[in-house]
């Protein structure tokens, strides 16, 4: 008797879930299909805008998932005029011109899209305490590949490079200098950095590293 009135209790709160899921979407396919003409559609515009201002002041996960939504809804809308009401056939050369470019929209809508799942649900990890011992602190490389850049600016990336809140002992700091200078490996000598060349520029700055 026990089991049986646990069970629904378990079940319930995922079935609110997915229902959440499917409503959301729906609302979104909504949003997204429905015509709206000009007026309409700046007063769904100011609504959202107006949403968005009221809500980048508050913190918490619900208004980040929000936030995303919103991002997500006007892209799909905006995807969805494009495709549905821009895409007449005229010339040639517009129809592929035209291709090409909504072609390039919807690579950057997938990217935001992958983007906004990667950052979905992140996890809070909590730092590990280093030990209290430094000898038992690991040691870390750093690599500071370079191929055209001036020394004006290599120099103030060495010198923070140098100046890291490290065991000294425990640090190695390497500039990877694909163009074989000479004044690269003066100031590197000069600031008790190791300096590494190659005898190609195979794979450019991947395969420096």
């Amino acid at each position: 008797m026990t089991a049986a009135l646990i069970r629904p209790r378990s079940v319930l709160p995922k079935l609110a879930t997915w229902g959440l899921w499917l409503f959301g979407a729906l609302l979104l396919v909504f949003v997204v299909a429905v015509p709206m003409d000009v007026a309409q559609q700046m007063i769904f515009s100011a609504v959202l805008f107006v949403v968005a201002l009221s809500l980048r002041r508050r913190g918490g996960r619900v208004v980040v998932l929000t936030m995303m939504g919103l991002s997500l809804a006007v892209s799909s809308r905006y995807i969805w005029w494009r495709v549905t009401q821009t895409m007449g056939v005229g010339s040639p050369v517009d129809f592929v011109l035209g291709t090409g470019l909504l072609l390039a929209e919807l690579y950057a809508f997938v990217i935001l899209a992958l983007g906004y799942f990667q950052v979905l649900w992140p996890l809070n990890r909590k730092p590990v305490p280093l030990p209290a011992d430094r000898s038992q602190w690991p040691s870390v490389d750093v690599f500071i590949p370079t191929y055209n850049e001036p020394l004006s600016v290599v120099r103030t990336t060495l010198l923070a490079a140098s100046v890291i809140d490290w065991p000294a002992d425990k640090i190695n700091i390497y500039l990877l200098d694909d163009g074989r200078r000479d004044e690269f490996r003066a100031f590197c000598e000069e600031l008790g950095v190791h300096y590494v060349t190659r005898t190609n520029n195979n794979h450019a700055k991947a395969g420096n590293i």
